[in-house]
């Protein structure tokens, strides 16, 4: 049975934002090719206090692949929490996520992507 969740890290190696978003591309196919349900992306959210370069570069690039139509959706961990439409749906969809250390609890260094 595949997995339901993978968790990539994007800032494990301190990439730039090109190579965060390639790497992340790859994983997004990976998971598919395997059957995996949804993607934990964690991204950290930058030491400038204004969210950083690959934070904002990943949000990005899942917000384009959401309205492309490559994804299903994505949460961004702001949003990430029992409240909010999005985030429920994802859950009804995943319910293995519902044990998500970070659901509601306001990480903005993350982000949900439902495959």
């Amino acid at each position: 049975m595949p997995e339901a969740l993978r968790i990539i890290n994007l800032e494990s190696g301190l990439p730039t934002g090109d190579e965060a978003v390639k790497r992340l591309s790859e994983a997004i196919e990976a998971a598919k090719r395997d059957g995996v349900r949804a993607l934990k992306v964690i991204h950290g959210y930058g030491s400038s206090g204004v969210g950083g370069v690959l934070r904002q570069r990943v949000q990005k690039s899942l917000a384009n692949r959401r309205n492309q139509g490559k994804i299903r959706a994505c949460v961004f961990g702001e949003n990430w929490n029992s409240f909010e439409k999005v985030a429920r749906d994802v859950l009804d969809q995943c319910p293995a996520l519902r044990r998500d250390a970070d659901l509601n609890r306001n990480n903005v260094g993350i982000t949900i992507v439902l495959l």
